[in-house]
């Protein structure tokens, strides 16, 4: 099987320096120019740049400036800094699961750490070709520091054994549900900081027209100094702008299923996101899931049994199982007064930002971006613009502050490349030409070396055997 162009000189990178190991996981091809100066986060986000006007007093964010022992490390990209020895541990799966799996490797131009994602059956059928070409596509798409973007894309083979696609991203220390479950201890100022980096990447995501659709604890990656990512765009798709359009109800893991898709609703939006987000808060102040259920039904039962029995009105796009569901139920009143017993941290302001995102009638539900603007998030922000983010920089007269705090996308993500996608064999061509095309004159490209003592492991691994079912079909 041919990994690398026919005719095109090839130099094995040492992936495992000082180790025994024969053939290298990773080809360089060395006939596309010279090697970068090094694999880093600009590649794809935009470092910090100095913003017009007078440096700004970080009073100007908002919040106090009071203490509490959980401020944050001041930011450092992981991607920008060569590891020591030590760090340089042989490649090992750090996450996978029935659609895929991602390793830990060393990029072997310049001796990082990168996380190194296999999406795998791209072209089993026409929608799964679809699914994948579209997340390759946002991966590619996005740049902002809160959601995981695609560092770099290995060389395709020739297109007849074009069968999977390798995207190399940030690698990450954790996710969000490891730290729930550790006995970490979680301030109230960890709590801010997290949840106002995943309501600021997904007021970005949202900006774009993109449903994340998967929102949940373990898609949240973490580094040590609180920077976290939103990562896992298997599910997300564009928004549909028409209600008489269907979508798919196979979406989001359970606990953190909005009611709206618990009762068939048949179109939804993105207060789908903000539901999930409302569950993952409650779940960083109480360290326990919220609704933990064993069912969808018994799901629909815990969420109303804590707001209520819904109005009719809120049922309205319900299917009709769902609504006799709850209409033959007795009458229940909300206790949302329970939720201030989820943890000395439930404050009134932390309970009133929860019961705006834990609202059965999505339509009433508070949006990403409105809820940044409330007032529990204010000292989260000054926290994470004072010492974490790239788009604020400090000079001796001080800290100085961007403009926008919250940035959104500079345009929608189009999907309209969907629509002239009718068979396997053309999606095949479109993302090895959107692959050839996303690597032309930036680094010396990287190719899997499939005689590679690391590599052979890897597809004896159960990682690599799990990663072989395919996906649901979707919408």
């Amino acid at each position: 099987m041919a990994f690398h162009g026919a005719g095109r000189k090839t130099v094995c990178g040492d992936l495992f320096p000082g180790s025994e190991l024969g053939h290298k996981y990773f080809c360089v091809n060395s006939s596309c120019g010279a090697p970068s100066t090094g694999l880093s986060a600009t590649s794809c986000l935009t470092g910090p740049t100095a913003p017009s006007g007078p440096p700004r007093h970080p009073t100007a964010l908002g919040g106090s400036t009071g203490g509490g022992a959980a401020v944050p490390q001041p930011y450092s990209n992981p991607a920008s800094e060569v590891p020591s020895p030590a760090e340089m541990e042989p490649d090992r799966p750090i996450g996978y699961g029935a659609f895929g799996v991602v390793w830990s490797v060393t990029d072997p131009r310049d001796g990082r750490k990168v996380a190194l994602k296999k999406m795998p059956n791209v072209f089993q059928n026409l929608v799964s070709c679809k699914r994948v070409f579209r997340e390759l596509r946002m991966l590619c798409f996005f740049k902002h520091d809160n959601v995981l973007s695609a560092l770099d894309i290995l060389q395709p083979p020739q297109i007849d054994c074009f069968e999977e696609i390798y995207v190399i991203t940030e690698l990450m220390q954790s996710d969000l549900h490891k730290v729930i479950v550790s006995p970490q201890p979680l301030t109230t100022d960890h709590i801010k900081v997290f949840l106002y980096q995943i309501l600021r990447g997904l007021k970005y995501l949202h900006s774009a027209g993109i449903l994340h659709r998967d929102i949940k604890p373990g898609n949240l990656l973490v580094n040590s100094n609180c920077l976290l990512k939103i990562c896992d765009f298997g599910l997300a798709r564009v928004e549909e702008p028409d209600p008489s359009r269907h979508m798919t109800q196979e979406v989001v893991t359970q606990y953190y299923r909005a009611p709206e898709v618990l009762m068939g609703c048949r179109h939804y939006g993105s207060a789908i996101d903000v539901w999930s987000v409302g569950c993952i808060f409650a779940e960083l102040l109480g360290r326990r899931i919220l609704f933990q259920a064993q069912s969808p039904i018994q799901q629909l039962d815990l969420i109303t049994d804590l707001l209520g029995t819904p109005p009719l009105s809120a049922l309205a796009s319900a299917c009709e199982g769902a609504r006799a569901h709850i209409l033959r139920g007795p009458h229940k009143p909300p206790s949302l007064s329970v939720l201030y017993m989820l943890s000395d941290g439930a404050t009134h302001e932390a309970v009133h930002l929860l019961c705006r995102m834990l609202v059965f009638d999505p339509a009433k539900r508070i949006s990403g971006s409105d809820a940044l603007s409330h007032p529990y998030l204010d000292e989260g922000r000054l926290r994470y613009h004072t010492c974490m983010c790239q788009c604020c920089y400090s000079v001796p007269s001080g800290r100085v502050y961007t403009r926008d705090f919250e940035p959104v996308a500079e345009r929608p993500f189009s999907h309209s490349y969907e629509n002239s996608l009718l068979s396997v064999w053309q999606g095949k061509e479109l993302i090895h030409r959107f692959i050839t095309e996303h690597q032309q004159g930036k680094r010396v490209p990287l190719c899997i070396n499939p005689q590679s003592a690391a590599f052979k492991t890897f597809i004896r691994s159960t990682a690599w055997h799990s990663s072989k079912v395919s996906r649901k079909e979707e919408r």
